[in-house]
């Protein structure tokens, strides 16, 4: 296994996908494209006319097309060069055809000079964005064969590293690659259908789908996540300017340069070239840049039917810096042998007015709301722009509401021939429309060798190495480990490093956690869901050295889930140990930091013997539901244990009760209680999509929204020392993006003690505080600089998490920081309950400093008098980080 490889080339084949001559016998055309001066040209585009079809050019400039005997008519292609035609007749055997390829020469518009006259590029940008979401729709299904190559190489290590990565093979400057071939097919409005013919890897035996990369059209609002140049909102992010024309296959090509209002990431910047009168792309060359990795994308289209121009040939080019490591990830995809069915909604197409600059003719008709769509489409009177657009935009409208799952927004479908990894050589020889370069050859030959090797030693050590699995090595104890016993059943230990640590409870404290495992799935009827099931067994034990108090608890849950449905239940109990605050805001080994080398002791506890039953049904992607049942006896714990290597005077421990604006000495006194805990989350207007048939939520659109209503029960204890209250609870949770302008989070949440005749404090409503210089993950999760139990309450209560990332703030107006990938952040934070002052807090941020890293500068008020304040650090707010077992 090559595990260093694919860790380190991570960073820069998951930005660009990865995928694919080498000479064949039979016969066709084959040669190098260049410039005059002699400069090979990298994917040009070979294009036979009256196959329509065609293949790149490879980094070498040179091409290779297998053709049969027959007359061809050969177009080659390059962005800022004259195309060239050539009429080649192939008989019995190759024929060497080199193409020497002309600067293109741009014709100007007679523009008339005066002060304000409009550029043409505004009124060229404005017809192609009007009739962007046309072009999107005209095709009502297609299937196209892709071959994709992806080239990457590491150019640079941390020094410290190089030996070791040289030990596992991996060399700087040397070229590791991947190819594919694949049969995709599209059916409005959001069905792709893939199936991989063949795979052939070198460096890490991995594939991964296409799809994603040529579905991907500019006729879309964002290309993932960054506006398209023909986006409604373009204009507010770009500037066009006109650089000519030009004849290309019996069609007038305007160059439009893109030029970013603010340079960063997130918008494009370089060439798009637009079909006059069709408004359609002919081809473009544009640059991005994602986390300050740089991106060049080009794609040349072609007619693959009357007045439908398609993508030929896509090429990415991804380079970077992360960590100390630094490569580039070359990607290039050849679609070829187009199936198209057109639109029959959309056959006329009407003349397109731009009302800014054109005058609009009698005829021409406006969009009216009373009559259908498609019914308006089926003429060709000429439209404006601006009513051709609401004209297309209420189409789309009606024909989602006509589909039987109108919620369903993308369908997929993905399926790996048995054969796909067991063609030879020969085979990718023939298949392959892009020679390979010499490099590329030498990396073939390399991990083919060293994958032979590989595959001798598993061969003989395979059913040892499968038997080793199951045997137990010490550290796993610690470090997690898994063992399957056949049938399903599987027992093993939880990541246990996290449960040692220092409170002044329990001093130094040991912890382990272990687990049970019976898991099952059986196909259903309808071939495609599958149901599954499981029975865990989860327990936990710790012991704390000092209080000399050893505690335990066991989960027992049944789960039954569907791709969208299921239910949990299950039953729970022991003698254990909690923080007040069951959110667990301050992580264990944080204030193990703090207690041993500052004499801050943030975390406070209380024990419980327990018992809880639980029941949770999640309905479908919108809906879920919880109840549980607990019977408790608390009782309250005092420090043991003083230690700490900070031994200065003036600071000692805090008491293990916490100070708080509404406790009295009952708060804390041990208390029996029987709760009852229901709620109820809904994402209003969820929306799905289905991969290979089994439907699945798609959650980022919808806002979470929270209800709960918590009854404890009195009169249970014979003394009287049990808890009393009613609490209803409501939140809203979401994020909205603005363009590429900014994003925001929200977290809002209101609540009530409807009763509380007795609330002990481990009942309190309390709140994600912070004292440490750790910022919690998520934007809007907890508050920075607010003490931890400080207004916890047992009355009314409101809190609000604000949180805005600005794309260009203060030190993000220098391009040199967009492009870097650092974000500016702002956030305000307030609570208020019934008996504790106003608290706020505000603060600015820097985020994914280095591609990982957080800074938070803010500070907290009580009404209008200040706080405190201070720096937080933290964990980028896009990298989510699960500590799930």
């Amino acid at each position: 296994m090559r595990k260093p490889i694919q860790t380190i080339l991570f960073f820069f084949i998951v930005l660009g996908g990865m995928f694919f001559s080498y000479h064949s016998k039979a016969q066709g055309i084959r040669g190098k494209v260049r410039t005059v001066d002699g400069e090979p040209l990298a994917y040009a585009s070979v294009y036979i006319r009256n196959l329509g079809d065609g293949v790149p050019t490879n980094e070498e400039g040179n091409y290779e097309y297998k053709l049969p005997k027959g007359v061809y008519d050969v177009l080659v292609q390059y962005l800022g060069y004259k195309s060239q035609l050539e009429t080649i007749v192939v008989g019995d055997d190759w024929i060497t055809k080199d193409f020497v390829l002309l600067p293109q020469e741009y014709t100007l518009q007679e523009v008339e000079v005066r002060a304000g006259a409009e550029d043409p590029a505004l009124t060229i940008m404005r017809k192609a964005i009007a009739k962007a979401k046309y072009h999107r729709l005209q095709i009502q299904k297609y299937s196209m064969t892709v071959y994709l190559k992806g080239t990457g190489k590491l150019t640079d290590a941390p020094f410290f590293l190089r030996k070791t990565i040289e030990k596992e093979g991996l060399k700087l400057n040397e070229a590791y690659t991947s190819e594919s071939v694949s049969r995709i097919t599209f059916t409005q409005p959001n069905k792709v259908e893939e199936k991989v013919i063949s795979i052939r890897t070198n460096g890490d035996n991995q594939s991964t789908s296409p799809a994603p990369y040529i579905q991907t059209t500019f006729y879309q609002e964002k290309i993932n996540g960054i506006i398209s140049p023909l986006s409604r909102s373009a204009f507010q992010y770009y500037k066009f300017q006109y650089e000519g024309s030009f004849l290309d296959q019996n069609v007038i090509v305007n160059k439009i340069k893109v030029t970013p209002r603010s340079r960063g990431e997130q918008v494009f910047e370089g060439y798009i070239y637009i079909i006059d009168d069709l408004w359609a792309i002919h081809s473009l060359n544009l640059q991005t840049s994602l986390l300050g990795f740089k991106i060049l994308a080009k794609q040349q289209y072609a007619p693959v039917a009357e007045n439908v121009w398609m993508p030929l040939t896509h090429t990415y080019d991804f380079g970077g810096k992360m960590l100390g490591f630094e490569g580039n990830f070359k990607y290039l995809a050849s679609t070829r042998e187009y199936e198209i069915e057109l639109n029959p909604d959309l056959e006329l197409v009407p003349e397109i007015i731009d009302e800014k600059v054109q005058d609009i003719p009698d005829g021409a008709v406006k969009f009216d709301k009373s009559v259908s769509a498609l019914e308006q489409l089926a003429t060709e009177e000429p439209k404006t722009r601006k009513e051709y657009r609401k004209l297309l935009n209420q189409y789309e409208k009606e024909t989602i509401k006509e589909q039987e799952e109108p919620e369903v927004i993308q369908e997929s479908y993905y399926e790996v021939d048995s054969m796909a990894k067991k063609y030879n050589q020969a085979y990718w020889d023939s298949i392959r429309p892009v020679p390979l370069t010499e490099s590329e050859i030498q990396g073939y030959q390399r991990d083919d060798s060293l994958a032979t090797v590989e595959s001798a030693k598993m061969s003989e050590v395979d059913s040892v190495a499968k038997k080793a699995k199951r045997k137990l090595k010490p550290l796993d104890i610690m470090n997690g480990g898994s063992y399957s016993m056949g049938k399903g059943v599987s027992l093993g230990f939880r990541q246990n490093w996290t449960k040692i640590s220092f409170n002044t409870v329990e001093g130094f404290k040991l912890g382990m956690g272990l687990f049970y495992r019976k898991y099952s799935e059986t196909k259903l009827a309808d071939s495609v869901s599958v149901l599954r099931k499981s029975f865990n067994i989860e327990p936990e034990l710790r012991y704390g050295f000092s209080s000399e108090r050893f505690y335990g608890k066991a989960d027992f849950r049944w789960s039954s889930t569907l791709a969208l449905s299921g239910t949990t239940f299950g039953v729970r109990g022991g003698r254990y140990i909690y923080q007040f605050n069951g959110g667990e805001p301050i992580n264990e080994q944080v204030n193990a930091l703090y207690s041993l080398f500052f004499r801050q002791n943030y975390m406070k506890l209380y024990e419980q013997d327990f018992a809880q039953a639980y029941w949770a049904h999640r309905v479908n992607g919108g809906i879920t539901y919880r109840v549980n049942m607990t019977y408790a006896q608390r009782r309250e714990l005092f420090n043991t244990n003083n230690y700490s290597f900070y031994n200065k005077e003036g600071r000692e421990y805090t008491p293990n009760a916490p100070e708080n604006v509404e406790t009295d000495p009952v708060s804390f006194a041990d208390h029996d209680i029987l709760k009852l805990n229901t709620e109820l989350e809904w994402r209003p207007g969820i929306r799905y999509g289905i991969r290979n048939g089994r439907k699945y939520a798609i959650s980022d659109r919808s806002p979470l929204i929270r209800l709960s209503y918590n009854k404890a029960f009195g009169g249970i204890s014979s003394d009287g020392a049990a808890a009393d209250f009613d609490q209803l609870e409501m939140g809203i949770q979401h994020n909205y993006t603005f363009g590429v302008s900014g994003k925001l989070d929200f977290n809002l949440t209101a609540g009530a003690f409807l009763t509380n005749d007795q609330v002990y404090f481990p009942d309190f409503q309390h709140f994600g505080g912070n004292r440490t210089i750790f910022s919690n993950f998520g934007p809007a999760s907890n508050y920075r600089f607010m003490d931890y139990y400080k207004y916890s309450t047992n009355s009314k209560y409101f809190s609000g998490i604000v949180h805005y990332q600005f794309r260009k703030f203060i030190f993000t107006q220098l391009p040199m920081l967009r492009f870097s990938g650092v974000r500016e952040n702002i956030f305000f934070n307030y609570l208020k309950t019934d008996n504790s002052p106003h608290y706020w807090e505000v603060g600015y941020s820097l985020d994914n400093l280095f591609r990982i890293f957080r800074v938070e500068m803010g500070a907290g008020f009580e009404n209008s008098e200040f706080l405190r304040g201070g720096v937080r650090f933290g964990i980028a707010t896009f990298i989510n980080v699960s500590f799930d077992n």
